[in-house]
Order: C-alpha cells, then sequence, then structure tokens
C-alpha cells in the first residue's frame, strides 16, 4: 500500500503540471523507487535503523547490505527484513515528494544523484533521530508516529533549499501554469488516499484497537482537510475546485501522520481542518516571497507537517498514545516546547544539506535543464517523448501549455 503511494503521487504530480513536463514529473517520482531501494540497501537502512554509533545522531554500520539480518529477525513485531521494506517504501515517497519543488526546470540526471546522496546524507540521519535506536529525538521525548517530522517537514524543507538553487520557472508570477489535466490529479489523490491507510495504521505493526484508531484518524483528517480547504475557497474565491479538493485531502492526510497515534478522533478533525484551512493559505506564500514551489511541496508538506507535529503538543490524548497528553489534556506545556524543538530542528538540517547538495551537484554537472530546453518542452528534450499526440515540440515561440 505504502509502495503504490509513489505511483500514485507520480499520477498526482503529473496532472499538476502542463502538458510539456507530465513524463519527466512522473519519471522522476518513479526513479526515486530504484535509486532508493538500491541506496537503502547497501546503507540507508543501516544508517537510520542499525545500532546507534553515537550521540543519538546516525546508525551504525553493522547492516551494511543489510548484513547481519537473517531470515528469523524480528523487528517491531514483524520480520525485519518485512520493516526493512516498510520502512523504504517511506523513503522513496519522501524522495519522490521533493521532485515537486522543482518541476519543469531540472536535470533528469542531476535529480538521480541528487535523491542518491540526499537518501544517505538527509533522510537516514533524521530517520535515525526519530525512531532508530537511540535516536536523540526519540530520546528527548519528541513525537512522530508517521512521518511528520521524517517524511513531511524533511521533504518540504529540502524542496524549499531546492527551489531556491534552481530558481524559478520561466513565466514564473506572469503566466498562468495551470494543472493540465484535472481527472490525473484527482486519481493520484485517491491512490495517495488508498496507501496513506498503510503508510499510518501499518506503523501500529498489528491488527489492533491502536491500528484501528488510526484508521479511522487518517480517514477523518483527510475528509476534514478537503472541507477545511474548500470552504476557504468558497468564501475567499466564490466558488470551491476540484484541484482545492484534492490538495485538501493531502493537507489533512499530512496533518494527520505524525499525529494519528497519539490523537482521539476528535483530535483528528482538529488536526483536518487545521491542516485543510492553514495550507490553502500557505500555498500563496511562495508568490509574496519568490521562491517557485512548482507543485506547493512547502505549502502542503511542509506547512501542513509543522501542523500536525505541532499539535501533537496539543492534542495528544492519554486513551491513544499511551502515555504522553497533549496541553489540552493535562499534559502542560512541556510537550509543546519538545515538538517546538523537533521541528526547528528538523526543518533546518534538512534545508541547509539539501541547499548545500543541490549546490554541489549544480557547480558540478548543473542542475537546471537551459533556457531554451525548458522553452521547447522538458519531456522531449530530456526524454525524447511526448505525452500528447499533439506535443509541444516544434512550436518554440508558443509557450508550452499555452
Amino acid at each position: 500500500m505504502v509502495l503504490l503511494m509513489t505511483p500514485g503521487l507520480a499520477i498526482f504530480y503529473g496532472g499538476m503540471v502542463r502538458s510539456s513536463g507530465v513524463l519527466n514529473m512522473i519519471m522522476m517520482s518513479f526513479i526515486a523507487i530504484p535509486v532508493v531501494t538500491v541506496t537503502w540497501v547497501i546503507a540507508g537502512y543501516s544508517l537510520a535503523f542499525g545500532p546507534d554509533a553515537g550521540g543519538g545522531l546516525i546508525g551504525g554500520l553493522q547492516h551494511i547490505g543489510l548484513s547481519g539480518i537473517d531470515l528469523d529477525a524480528v523487528r517491531s513485531n514483524v520480520p525485519e527484513l518485512l520493516f526493512v521494506t516498510f520502512q523504504l517504501a517511506f523513503a522513496i515517497l519522501t524522495a519522490a515528494l521533493v521532485s515537486g519543488a522543482i518541476a519543469d526546470r531540472a536535470k533528469f540526471s542531476s535529480w538521480v544523484l541528487f535523491v542518491a546522496a540526499w537518501t544517505l546524507l538527509v533522510y537516514s540521519p533524521v530517520a535515525h533521530w526519530v525512531w532508530g535506536p537511540g535516536g536523540w529525538l526519540s530520546s528527548f521525548g519528541a513525537l512522530d508516529y508517521a512521518g511528520g517530522l521524517v517524511v513531511e517537514i524533511v521533504s518540504g524543507a529540502s524542496a524549499l533549499a531546492l527551489a531556491l538553487v534552481l530558481g524559478p520557472r520561466i513565466g514564473f508570477k506572469s503566466d498562468a501554469m495551470r494543472p493540465h489535466n484535472l481527472p490525473f490529479v484527482l486519481l493520484g489523490v485517491g491512490l495517495l488516499w488508498f496507501g496513506w491507510f498503510g503508510f499510518n495504521a501499518g506503523s501500529a505493526f498489528a491488527v489492533d484497537g491502536k491500528a484501528a484508531v488510526i484508521f479511522l484518524n487518517t480517514l477523518l483528517a483527510g475528509c476534514l482537510g478537503m472541507l477545511g480547504w474548500l470552504a476557504v475557497e468558497r468564501f475567499r474565491d466564490g466558488h470551491p475546485t476540484t484541484f482545492g479538493a484534492a490538495s485538501g485531502v493531502v493537507a489533512g492526510l499530512v496533518a494527520i501522520t505524525p499525529s494519528c497515534g497519539f490523537v482521539s478522533p476528535l483530535g483528528a478533525i482538529v488536526v483536518g481542518i487545521a491542516a485543510g484551512v492553514v495550507c490553502s493559505f500557505a500555498i500563496g506564500w511562495k508568490f509574496k516571497a519568490g521562491y517557485d514551489d512548482s507543485l506547493d511541496v512547502v505549502g502542503v508538506h511542509f506547512v501542513g507537517g509543522v501542523v500536525g507535529t505541532f499539535l501533537i503538543g496539543l492534542l495528544a490524548a492519554e486513551m491513544v498514545s499511551g502515555g504522553p497528553q497533549g496541553l489540552f489534556y493535562g499534559g502542560g506545556i512541556t510537550q509543546v516546547g519538545k515538538q517546538t524543538l523537533a521541528i526547528a530542528v528538523v526543518a533546518v538540517f534538512a534545508f541547509a544539506v539539501s541547499f548545500a547538495l543541490a549546490k554541489i551537484i549544480d557547480m558540478a554537472v548543473g542542475f537546471r535543464v537551459t533556457r531554451e530546453d525548458e522553452l521547447s518542452g522538458i519531456d522531449f528534450t530530456q526524454h525524447a517523448e511526448t505525452a500528447y499526440a499533439e506535443g509541444v515540440h516544434g512550436t518554440p515561440h508558443k509557450r508550452p501549455g499555452a
């Protein structure tokens, strides 16, 4: 179910871009599957979930190439090789998420290099901090059930770094750049929503009451995210849109990801509607700040991740969490402080390392396509293909997708 989320994301992202870049956008997600898989098996899993190498900062190298893990090894009540694969699906999706910020302008080969290095230098360390044995954020008491810190904030902060390194698309702020295929967008969201039940409820590693409440919380948050976003559109713009509905679902699902195992169904309603409303405004920040986050990875995944991770400090309920309580349930302000610190540290680390890595790749081999290639259409210039028979190749004087 979790692995299906990456093809679902590919269709979702593919529908959001212009027709001249749909294949490239889909390929940026699909290529993450083999690249992250190989990287994860060779070293990523060991760095993320191997025995701590010191200070809770990174795992050791005991499981390089999955060495030392036999068929009888058990992790979180399941065979460890199954645990390896489940966590691999998380890593794949997180890498693919980042690609949405640099749609229509990145060299495919440079993206492949970035994904491999990023998995080892950004994703694996943060996964160790939060979920690995002896991870310092876990020991500190920061809570993240299924990936608000590890997946959403990491991908959002990394996406912002790449958007700044590559710069805005030609026509940013002046051309509409509307989604070319809204049915694709809705189909992708449907696949993502289905996979998200595996993402969240599967993290319980059991079929029990905990998994059941997480499943329900995931459904509720997605629904309320959609309703919150559509309500903003209705009162702000005068009409609810299908694109807003899809975006609202994702915002709600993003926010419930860290909190699904800590909040009650009532809390999930609050998390979902808060994310739908906040993210619907956050996607406009890029126009004021001047960064071109093409498909709103920052506005939805980073902001939604922050909302969901922070609200754990307010809404964690002992009946679900099995211990930690939020401020509104008598737990005091301490958990709010822990969640806030974790958000800040992970965001700064992911942004800084991703920015440096993207800069190195850009200086070494170039990260952005030429102006001529971007205007001609990135599908044809990077892959020698077009998605549709009436493709844009051969009409360089007309803006692709116009």
